[in-house]
């Protein structure tokens, strides 16, 4: 079962928090007294505390306590200490697959403060380290609350991929130098749901607030004459480019606004440039971007850090969507499919194998054996990005690859251990994920070439695009996926008219670059 969003992404990603999980439950690590370390962890167990990590060189261990136990050792007398087991955090920054896929580590971002990207979503997490210091304005709706607030996550994590920070925290957007000016349109609160007139209200606030580039990662199946109109106009007369999800139900459906001639429609491909199946294939399909596994920012605390070690080495893992944070180590134990209580999983961590069943079902067949969390490995190819839906279980789950869940059949009984706490950052897939990477790459190769149409800049990229799947344009990748350095080039190697190819009026004032092919899609519906 894949884990995509859909084109709104209601609820992008559900955190259910376990009860068990409390201040009763944190981790410390326990120091004893020579000898003693028998003794100390008998006294431990007996008072419901569960073992966590061995410190033999260091006469201690780390373990999770209920308050009950967390007393009786702090007034054992043969503990020297007992204190908190604080969290440590890689101090590093990710630069995520497709920022160079779309080749923005190849192009300077130092020009963009001449172009503003605005974002129509559920609004940007100023508090958050990798967005904070960016030159960013909003617009309130009395509807949605404050636009510097997200309650929804999905804003911020588009945000984060058009111009998270490049400040050795986090990850880096295609913009990544504060120098994006960007103006946040906030109409979608928690829940994730909006009405066109919104939508045209906010391309409005867009428009009145010196927008070069509409990001939309957002739609519907149904038209509206008002809306096609209003892009249309913006398109013309405004000198503004909108560009929005293809949508994400995965057939070759029509989703709006992005079905609009004068919206760019994007899809979205994997890390290995193949389209995903949640991508909608239509006449409308402009450009691709990368969609599948995208991390990017969510609003503080709202994503999910997921770490599994197994026999003392890591293996990449993705928390289920819907997974309660906590941790816990046990060993190995193989439950098959998972199709019944695992009842050999008593205290032990269990692996279990895609197929037949949901991944709810595995995990509360593992919890009804004992088991003290969950580890799924993926049938087929790939990682394996698993979701709860409205279930609620009590112990940590995580999906694996599998190669990874093939591998750890050779290593049951290994000590492993599952945590799965809260983050900054998450992986999201959509085309909603697609679209400001395309947004983004409009901006940067824009501020290169300011003097071009918005119809002359979406030529480039058509023009430009890297061809995938079958030869020439085609339904599932329109055009190809975005390339900013050879937008910059083909830009530079054309001159600009200040108009929209097919136009006879201007949008713009003259220059260097654009021209090219028609900006427009065809009218063939």
């Amino acid at each position: 079962m894949r884990n995509t969003l859909s084109i709104f992404a209601a609820g992008a990603i559900a955190l259910a928090v376990s009860a068990q999980v409390n201040a009763a439950d944190e981790r410390y690590i326990i120091k004893f007294k020579n000898g003693k370390g028998a003794a100390v962890k008998a006294q431990m167990q007996q008072n419901g505390g569960r073992s966590a990590l061995a410190l033999d060189k260091h006469n201690a261990f780390a373990a999770h306590l209920p308050q009950k136990a967390l007393q009786a050792l702090q007034n054992n007398p043969n503990v020297e200490y007992v204190e908190e087991d604080v969290k440590r955090y890689l101090l590093s920054q990710e630069v995520p697959f497709g920022i160079p896929m779309v080749q923005a580590d190849q192009v300077s971002d130092g020009v963009a403060g001449n172009r503003t990207v605005c974002i129509i979503d559920s609004g940007y997490d100023i508090s958050h380290e990798d967005l904070s210091g960016n030159a960013v304005s909003g617009s309130n709706d009395s509807g949605t609350g404050n636009w510097y607030e997200d309650q929804n996550s999905h804003g911020t994590h588009v945000a984060g991929t058009i111009a998270a920070m490049n400040n050795g925290v986090g990850v880096v957007g295609v913009l990544p130098n504060s120098n994006i000016n960007l103006h946040i349109v906030k109409v979608f609160n928690a829940d994730g749901w909006g009405y066109s007139s919104s939508l045209v209200a906010a391309a409005d606030a867009c428009v009145s607030n010196g927008a070069n580039v509409i990001n939309m990662s957002l739609g519907g199946d149904r038209a509206s004459k008002t809306e096609e109109r209003a892009f249309a106009d913006i398109y013309a007369n405004n000198g503004v480019l909108s560009i929005a999800a293809a949508g994400n139900d995965g057939n070759t459906r029509h989703s709006y606004p992005a079905s609009y001639d004068s919206v760019v429609s994007v899809a979205a491909i994997d890390s290995n440039k193949v389209i995903a199946d949640f991508s909608q294939q239509t006449d409308q399909v402009e450009m691709a971007g990368p969609g599948v596994d995208v991390l990017s920012s969510v609003p503080v605390g709202m994503g999910l850090s997921t770490t599994l070690t197994v026999g003392g080495g890591d293996i990449e893992a993705t928390g289920m969507e819907g997974s309660p944070m906590g941790s816990a180590t046990g060993a190995l134990e193989d439950c098959g499919t998972g199709e019944s209580a695992c009842t050999s999983a008593a205290g032990k961590v269990c692996l279990i194998q895609r197929g037949n069943i949901s991944f709810a079902d595995k995990v509360l067949n593992c919890e009804a054996g004992g088991g003290i969390a969950a580890v799924v490995y993926n049938n087929e190819p790939g990682m394996l990005n698993g979701t709860l839906g409205e279930t609620v279980t009590s112990i940590p789950s995580a999906g694996i690859s599998d190669t990874d869940g093939a591998a750890l059949l050779n290593q049951l009984g290994a000590s492993t251990t599952l945590a799965i706490e809260a983050s900054d950052y998450a992986y999201f897939n959509g085309t909603s994920m697609a679209t400001p990477h395309v947004a983004g790459v409009a901006a940067l190769v824009w501020s290169h070439y300011p003097n071009c149409a918005p119809g002359e800049i979406r030529a480039a990229l058509n023009a430009t695009a890297e061809d995938l799947g079958a030869a020439g344009r085609d339904n599932a990748y329109g055009n190809g996926l975005v390339q900013a350095m050879d937008a910059v080039n083909y830009l530079g190697a054309n001159a600009c008219t200040g108009t929209n190819p097919g136009d006879g009026g201007g949008t713009g004032g003259g220059g260097n670059g654009g021209g090219g092919k028609g900006g427009g899609k065809p009218k063939n519906r």
